[in-house]
């Protein structure tokens, strides 16, 4: 189940808790946003001057008349002014959050006509000009660099109301409450509660493509875990605004300056004015039409280079994506080394919440701000950082920096606010709730119980039914973290109340080395086994297996089973496993286990069948982007295919092992955006045995008999219904993202999206298996017809629910088989952005 939610689950849980219980202190920054309106017709105006009066500080207001401005200097008054507007001030209340409105009234001029021909946008013509010099500004263009980068992550919750500070569930914490703070994103009301500082060191060669990170220091509010500060180090968050797409939450959104941005936003030439030394052009954008993967904002251009000086962007308000209300960008490009233009500062600001647009329901902020400095280009030295193993290497003492060595050399000095998050989660972590309140988080995210230094569960299999055990009841648990870091021992009693018997299993994982990863196990096990079940699939004593079952479930086996592994990966992105499995598989129900050696006429009932393999399986994933925890790794995100190639050998005559044969099997899989148009997986495999074997040993294809959506499974495929010795499958599935019901009033209202997918399988049996043993009734090979499924669902319904309707294409009318299902209805559910 912890595999099933994943990091990008537990992350947020985290965060949510947190939130409710954190301690600051307020900083002395003044905050303002509000709206301009004309005072004769009430509309809204953009591109007004809001500037801070006595100063440099200013913004404009955006296509819907709303500004925002945040600052730490001292000022007494705003000022809107635009020209054909009478100039309008008001006082500023200091280091206070505060909402000024403005409405200006229209002002006559008697001047003299003047005729101007132009044809075309002159906002047109500069972004055209940018996109003509875009490989020359571009960072990637050079051969090879280094920098230096600074992180700084902070997580606020939002909609803090005065119901929740009142509810008695909160009363331990009650002092939290004084440390509020307000937004200008939204003007929502916040506690930050958790801060990440990370500085690194980057180095990149573009061909052959490589990018090493390593962290020389970091520093985390409430974590002390390796693999996060990984995680929240700067390559994981990037982005380019000169690429054509922005990846966000797995989501491309078109860049303004996209070699294609004229298609998809509208342009405005509204100043024209020196940044420093620098003279720029400053462009407003809009999008072209609704719900699209797009942005709103400002953009500032330098007049001779035709390059970036500085953008700010918010994702348009109606964008089809989930849990996120706003979120804003802005970067800042310096002249560097006398010859580029770099990126020097990047600002990213999320507000996340479950409810869209809510004001009642606690979310929270994310802001990360990432500072560049000290470029160097060429440098011999950077080829050897390149050839380390991982691609985010954390330096052995990095979160041992005392406060010195911070204050030294962080480029800008923290706030009171941000300074206080270190010492208030050790101050609420002592209060004894909240431990109680963590475990009882923590248990509905993983599915186990905190207890000392163990962990129960996980509770989703304590009670589940089948046909062979009637009602089944389970106890398990685990060692916690706390019970060590190294080694964890699990394990787990089950007993059917039909069968009357007892079952049970446990392994030990012992860990090496954490990255590059490095791991022991050993693991046994005695327990009921689905032949043909995909890896994906919830378990036989998963109770959701039990609830949505499609038809009996009477075709399980029983297996005793020993298994040794080791893992071993050589760098980031390979990794090897060589594993050791005996195991003793028995006949359940109706189901016999005879084989024909000497031919049909001498058939051999066998109570059991032993085999004792050795398997080697290799895993390459280029450029994986991962999370470790203590025993465990969750892949975030790859842009290359997964490959994974297993070779197993069964080997006779080992402890009483009957068959003597040869496995190999391929798998690739990967999953990449298209364009604008939504985003695709692919999944294929292809695999070979040689040997003569019965048919648990053969390739049983994964069915599916719930009413439960998997992707790694025919699901209109019945449980041994097809078996092969020679076989390949080809999956293939696109999410449009809303494409075609984003222009459907009301599917787009709802934010529905579409799905569509294809999977074909097919196999061939060499006759001498096909002969060996007794098939189960409703098992037979393909025979030269390959199986097909095609299936179109509905996704993001209520943001987590999706519905297949999916249709049998071949083998319908097979006589061994007359009651297939051609047509069936499948539900799952799937956290995506």
């Amino acid at each position: 189940m912890l595999q099933k939610w994943g990091l990008k689950t537990l992350i947020p849980l985290y965060f949510f808790f947190i939130a409710v219980f954190s301690l600051t202190a307020k900083s002395q920054v003044t905050k303002i946003m509000g709206h301009v309106k004309d005072a004769t017709t009430g509309e809204a105006i953009p591109f007004v001057n809001m500037i801070v009066k006595g100063t440099t500080l200013g913004t404009l207001t955006d296509f819907n008349g709303n500004y925002s401005l945040e600052f730490k200097v001292k000022a007494d008054s705003l000022k809107a002014s635009l020209l054909g507007y009478y100039d309008s001030t008001k006082k500023i209340s200091m280091y206070q959050f505060q909402t000024l409105d403005f409405s200006l009234t229209p002002r006559q001029y008697n001047l003299q006509e003047v005729v101007v021909h132009y044809k075309g946008n002159p906002a047109d013509v500069i972004l055209k000009k940018v996109i003509a010099h875009k490989n020359s500004n571009m960072l990637q263009s050079f051969d090879t660099y280094q920098y230096k980068a600074y992180t700084k992550i902070e997580i606020d919750a939002n909609n803090i109301s005065e119901k929740l500070r009142n509810r008695k569930l909160f009363k331990p914490f009650e002092f939290v409450w004084n440390y509020i703070d307000t937004s200008t994103i939204n003007g929502k009301s916040f506690l930050p509660v958790f801060l990440s500082e990370t500085m690194s060191d980057v180095y990149y060669r573009k061909s052959p493509r490589s990018k090493k990170e390593i962290i020389q220091a970091n520093r985390l509010s409430g974590l002390e875990n390796q693999s996060v500060s990984q995680f929240l180090g700067n390559q994981s968050q990037e982005v380019d605004v000169y690429k054509n797409y922005v990846s966000i939450f797995d989501k491309n959104f078109t860049s303004p300056i996209s070699d294609f941005g004229l298609e998809v936003y509208k342009y405005y030439l509204v100043d024209s004015s020196f940044i420093g030394q620098n003279w720029c052009y400053h462009l407003m954008f809009k999008p072209k039409r609704k719900q699209e993967l797009t942005f709103t904002g400002n953009i500032w251009i330098t007049d001779t280079t035709f390059a970036v000086r500085k953008v700010e962007m918010r994702i348009a308000s109606d964008a089809n994506i989930n849990f996120i209300n706003d979120l804003a960008i802005a970067q800042e490009y310096e002249w560097t080394d006398n010859r580029f233009w770099l990126l020097t500062k990047d600002k990213f600001s999320v507000d996340f919440n479950i409810i869209e647009n809510a004001r009642k329901v606690v979310g929270f902020f994310a802001h990360r701000t990432v500072h560049y400095s000290d470029f160097q280009f060429d440098i011999p030295e950077t080829e050897k950082f390149l050839s380390q193993p991982s691609n985010v290497i954390v330096e052995p003492e990095s979160n041992k920096k005392d406060d010195a060595f911070w204050s030294n050399n962080r480029p800008d000095k923290l706030s009171e606010t941000e300074a206080g998050i270190y010492k208030m989660v050790d101050s609420v972590k002592k209060i004894p709730t909240f431990r109680t309140y963590s475990d009882i988080i923590y248990g509905i995210a993983t599915g186990y119980l905190s207890w000392g230094k163990f962990e129960l569960g996980p509770y989703f299999k304590v009670f589940s039914y089948n046909a062979i055990e009637g009602a089944r009841f389970r106890v398990g648990g685990r060692t916690a973290n706390s019970f060590s870091k190294k080694i964890q021992l699990q394990g787990y009693l089950a007993y059917g109340t039909l069968d009357n018997k007892f079952k049970g299993g446990g392994d030990l994982i012992y860990m090496f080395r954490k990255n590059p990863r490095r791991d022991l196990t050993a693991a046994f096990k005695w327990d009921l086994e689905q032949l043909g079940l995909s890896p994906s699939a919830f378990s036989t004593d998963n109770i959701l297996s039990s609830l949505f079952h499609r038809g009996p479930n009477n075709k399980l086996t029983m297996v005793r089973e020993y298994k040794l592994a080791y893992e071993h990966e050589w760098f980031n992105g390979l990794i090897n496993t060589l594993t050791f499995t005996h195991r003793e598989i028995f006949p359940l129900g109706m189901t016999r286990f005879v084989v024909f050696p000497e031919g049909p006429a001498a058939p051999e009932f066998m109570n059991s069948i032993y085999t004792s393999e050795i398997r080697l399986d290799t895993r390459l994933s280029w450029h994986e982007k991962f999370v470790n925890t203590e025993f465990y790794r969750y892949t975030i995100s790859s842009n290359y295919p997964i490959i994974s190639v297993s070779f197993a050998y069964g080997i006779p005559n080992t402890f009483k092992s009957d068959y003597e044969y040869e496995k190999l099997q391929m798998n690739i899989q990967q999953w990449f955006n298209f364009t604008t148009i939504g985003w695709s997986k692919y999944k294929l495999e292809a695999g070979r045995i040689w040997g003569t074997s019965p048919y648990p040993l053969l390739k049983n294809h994964e069915g599916n008999q719930t009413f439960l959506y998997d992707m790694d499974a025919s699901n209109l495929m019945n449980y041994y219904e097809f078996v092969s010795d020679t076989w390949f499958s080809i999956y293939y599935t696109h999410h449009f993202d809303g494409l075609f019901f984003n222009h459907i009033p009301l599917f787009r209202k709802l934010k529905w999206r579409e799905v569509l997918s294809v999977r074909c399988v097919y196999g061939t049996l060499l006759e001498k298996n096909q002969n060996y043993s007794l098939f189960p009734d409703q098992m037979r090979s393909f025979e030269g017809k390959p199986y097909w499924e095609a299936g179109a669902g509905i996704e993001n319904i209520f943001k987590v629910f999706r519905i297949d309707a999916v249709w049998r294409m071949t083998h319908l009318d097979d006589i061994q088989n007359p009651n297939v299902s051609k047509f069936g209805l499948f539900v799952s559910m799937n956290f995506t952005f």
